[in-house]
């Protein structure tokens, strides 16, 4: 995208009371919602051809509303030369394997030494715009404590196509997560919408449908780990902020080491494991990615091994039953 788009929207009945940000976000896929949110906040999003600056104003069926991204000015944050492992890579994408620790984007507090810092060096500036000035290139997130795989889009087309993958919920993601205690039953479906907490803004709530954002996970036990953790594959149906880690902890099932949500790790075996080790992250690991190139249409599969952490974590917990 060097010159700016816009971008035509009419409100659906079914969207009719919504926010303004929410019903943009549903009919625009290849923005996020926040990206919405900072369009509105600088004026970009008009109606009638006069600016809407305030993301909650209540949207009527039938209204139009036009929303201008500007082209993406030369990226904010420096190229830093990061060691990245990619493990897929063309014109239009690449797939990077994230350690944990590895914050994904510059945001207040982590200016510097973010995923993306790294890919401004290792692609010479070559990245999406779409996600603007902060997020160039990043089509998903996984949280900085987890580890595992993401897609990075090099171009608008190949981030618009990939964009709308994920809004459709066609992309294949697979976690693997140890958890404290077993869950029963050893196989389930979690739904509950998410939102921000009302009670701590850094944490997510489930909350009543019509309020946050659709979400589903899908777990399997893998093996139990003594009698008090288990080994855990999460497959997900949707893809939201900390989803794995709030859905696992709403059934009674915490990861391990998670200093957000987590519970679990107090029953005395637990805990010797994890200080024994020093593990100090949340137990989770985005193993598995598939999706449709979004130029070639190959239908594109990744999977990436537990990191060492994991690995002796599981070890422990399973000897040590």
């Amino acid at each position: 995208m060097t010159t700016g788009q816009i971008h035509y929207v009419d409100i659906a009945p079914e969207h009719a009371g919504h926010r303004l940000d929410r019903a943009l976000a549903l009919r625009l896929t290849t923005l996020s919602r926040e990206r919405i949110k900072s369009l509105i906040s600088t004026g970009e999003v008009t109606r009638g051809g006069v600016a809407v600056r305030d993301p909650a104003t209540k949207v009527k069926a039938g209204e139009s509303y036009a929303i201008a991204v500007p082209a993406p000015r030369p990226a904010e944050a420096e190229a830093q030369d990061i060691p990245l492992r990619i493990v897929y890579e063309d014109d239009h994408l690449l797939v990077v394997d994230k350690p944990a620790g590895l914050v994904v984007h510059p945001a207040a507090g982590n200016l510097d030494g973010t995923l993306v810092n790294a890919l401004l060096h290792h692609c010479r500036g070559r990245l999406s715009g779409i996600g603007g000035v902060a997020r160039p290139g990043i089509v998903h997130r996984i949280d900085k404590d987890t580890s595992g795989l993401l897609v990075v889009a090099k171009t608008d087309p190949a981030h618009e196509h990939l964009s709308r993958q994920f809004a459709a919920h066609t992309v294949e993601r697979v976690y693997t997560a140890v958890v404290g205690g077993i869950p029963v039953p050893p196989a389930g479906r979690i739904e509950g919408a998410l939102a921000r907490s009302v009670h701590d803004r850094k944490k997510m709530a489930i909350v009543s449908d019509g309020r946050g954002r659709h979400a589903v996970t899908h777990y399997r036990v893998v093996r139990p780990l003594g009698p008090d953790a288990a080994q855990v594959e999460c497959r997900l149906e949707t893809g939201r902020t900390h989803q794995v880690r709030v859905h696992m902890a709403s059934i009674g099932h915490a990861l391990l080491g998670d200093p957000t949500y987590g519970r679990a790790g107090r029953k005395s075996r637990v805990k010797s494991v994890l200080d024994r080790l020093e593990f100090r992250r949340q137990a989770l690991h985005a193993g598995v990615l598939g999706f449709v190139h979004p130029i070639t249409g190959e239908a594109l599969h990744f999977e990436s091994p537990l990191p060492e952490d994991l690995r002796q974590l599981i070890a422990a917990l399973g000897s040590d039953g």
